[in-house]
């Protein structure tokens, strides 16, 4: 088919005629619309495997970003070695006697599981609110990616850190006498509880991170959250021992939920009770606060 032009009139100056097309063609690589608060109009239809795929880019970044820093994995690879030593021998002879501390060591290595978790969680909202300062999510934000995969990337790498700290922490109880009296399996579960609890509360620090303005701001807040919660808990002493407020405290305490379940699978206790109730506040903090956290990542200026 041809297309049909129009000639403008010789104006008799000697110059070629105009000649126009009615129907332009359109730019080939013309800017896809934002809407407001930076999102792509076709954000939206971003299919599964590439959202995983970002995930996955993403995830090495910020595995890169460890190997060019491995200071940053100190915390991790010191914080197990330094709690089990300081609890251990501190602790443990008020509680069971002085020259028993080999018994303490089944009772508060379980519990300090909960407690690396919580820990190695504190360190995504300071990073994600670090990034923001540098301008990394903006530049993340005006990507035609899955705002989630941003946040997820980071949950994922520091899962891996957490796990490594776990890895430490059983070895330090290994070499202080603990004793598994279920099975390797078992003792698997209770990493695994620790690890989907621990990925539930990255979610309230990264929320943390994009809604408070600085770094140490996010850390001060952090530590108004992580200290009623892991001394007013059943991590480093049995509630029986606490006055009757404060053992009703620890009853509803989420990480005296983990610390006990984590504390049966290994020492082979009753742990139906434990291990639901800690899986029923991993679904609902996550539920929560993960798509609270992505819609402020979403609009943060």
């Amino acid at each position: 088919m041809s297309t049909s032009t129009r000639t403008t009139p010789d104006t008799g100056d000697g110059r070629a005629p105009a000649t126009t097309n009615p129907n332009p063609p359109k730019a080939q690589n013309a800017p896809k619309a934002r809407q407001p608060g930076g999102k792509l109009a076709d954000e939206g239809r971003i299919p599964l495997r590439a959202h995983l795929r970002h995930i996955s880019a993403l995830v090495r970044r910020n595995a890169l970003q460890i190997r060019n820093d491995p200071e940053s994995m100190f915390d991790v690879l010191l914080m197990p070695i330094v709690f089990t030593l300081l609890f251990v021998y501190v602790f443990g002879g008020a509680i069971s006697g002085k020259g028993n501390q080999d018994h303490y060591v089944n009772y508060v290595v379980p519990g300090l599981m909960a407690m690396m978790g919580m820990n190695v969680a504190m360190a995504v909202g300071t990073g994600v609110n670090d990034d923001f300062k540098k301008g990394v999510m903006d530049r993340f934000r005006s990507m035609p990616i899955a705002r989630s995969s941003v946040l997820i990337a980071k949950i994922v790498v520091e899962i891996g850190r957490m796990l490594i700290a776990m890895l430490i922490l059983l070895g330090m109880g290994f070499l202080l006498g603990m004793e598994v009296k279920t099975s390797v399996l078992e003792v698997v579960a209770a990493m695994g509880l620790s690890l989907l609890f621990g990925a539930s509360l990255m979610w309230i620090f990264i929320l943390l991170g994009i809604a408070m303005q600085t770094p140490q701001a996010v850390q001060g807040m952090a530590m108004i959250v992580l200290m009623p919660l892991q001394f007013g808990s059943s991590i480093f002493a049995p509630p029986e021992t606490m006055p009757g407020w404060l053992e009703s405290f620890t009853e509803y305490n989420p990480l005296s939920n983990l610390a006990d379940a984590a504390r049966a699978l290994i020492n082979g206790d009753p742990v139906a009770e434990a291990v639901l109730m800690t899986l029923g506040w991993s679904v609902l903090i996550t539920a929560v606060t993960a798509p609270l956290a992505v819609a402020k990542f979403r609009t943060k200026s």
